[in-house]
């Protein structure tokens, strides 16, 4: 689990963290796949400890179409 501060003036219900409460100032825990989504609020929040590891991303090979003698 990675770890973010939260900075803003008021204290906030986060839904994703089972509606807790944050108080300013406050670090939580949130789920490694959903850190950026949270550093990418400066304004609100600040990164504490990143990740340990990516996310994996997920590759799926392209879809080939089968070609036929007629084309």
């Amino acid at each position: 689990m990675a770890r973010v501060r939260f900075v803003g003036a008021e204290p906030v219900t986060v839904p994703e963290l089972g509606n807790r409460l944050v108080q300013p100032d406050e670090i939580v825990e949130v789920p490694d796949d959903r850190f950026e989504g949270y550093v990418c609020q400066p304004a609100n929040w600040q990164s504490v400890e990143e990740p340990k590891t990516a996310p994996a991303v997920k590759k799926t090979a392209a879809a080939k179409t089968p070609k036929g003698d007629d084309d």
